[in-house]
């Protein structure tokens, strides 16, 4: 098999370790060569953080180059429009429209781009948005929107659902796990 490159973005505390935790036990339960490999920028102060999820038969480097990625997951909507450069033509971008101000919107040097989804739509992007913070609130707790992507993600992808049910359990605390797969859940149904 080819390889194939998903990429997961966000803002720092959004939970995309966790996400690429699940993705890559997924991965690896079919056989998959995965490498992950996570950029932080100012991630603990809700700047950008990028992780990359490369799987085949045989991967060499987690990196993805721009116009390479299979699917970007994206858990903010600015970080989906910044990332898009990455999606490769016919690529997935699948993301939250969860709006979260950077520091230049926050001290007042810069406004929040309008009417991104549009923007992204018009700019050829297969898109999928989905309100994974209200679905993530539905579950239980606003912290379980990155499993709620995630759940997005599954339902495009073709592996059996036991395989997402026992990530969940390897990589989701116990006092957390029943939320969390009602979250993932909610999103698969999306």
């Amino acid at each position: 098999m080819e390889t194939k490159s998903i990429m997961i973005v966000g803002v720092g505390g959004q939970g995309s370790l966790l996400a690429s935790r699940l993705l890559g036990n997924v991965l690896l339960a079919q056989g998959y060569d995965v490498k992950v490999s996570e950029v932080h920028g100012m991630s603990q102060r809700g700047g950008s953080v990028v992780t990359y999820v490369k799987y085949g038969d045989k991967v060499y480097s987690p990196v993805i180059e721009k116009g390479e990625a299979d699917a970007v997951i994206s858990f903010e909507l600015l970080e989906a429009a910044r990332c898009l450069p990455y999606l490769k033509k016919g690529g997935k971008l699948i993301t939250s429209t969860q709006q979260i101000d950077p520091m230049p919107v926050i001290t007042g040097a810069m406004k929040y781009p309008e009417n991104l989804v549009e923007k992204l739509k018009s700019a050829g992007a297969d898109i999928t948005t989905v309100d994974a913070l209200s679905l993530a609130e539905q579950a239980g707790t606003a912290k379980a929107s990155n499993v709620v992507l995630m759940g997005v993600l599954a339902s495009k992808m073709d592996f059996a659902d036991e395989l997402w049910q026992n990530a969940l359990e390897k990589c989701v605390k116990p006092q957390f796990l029943d939320i969390n797969k009602k979250a993932f859940e909610l999103g698969k149904n999306t």
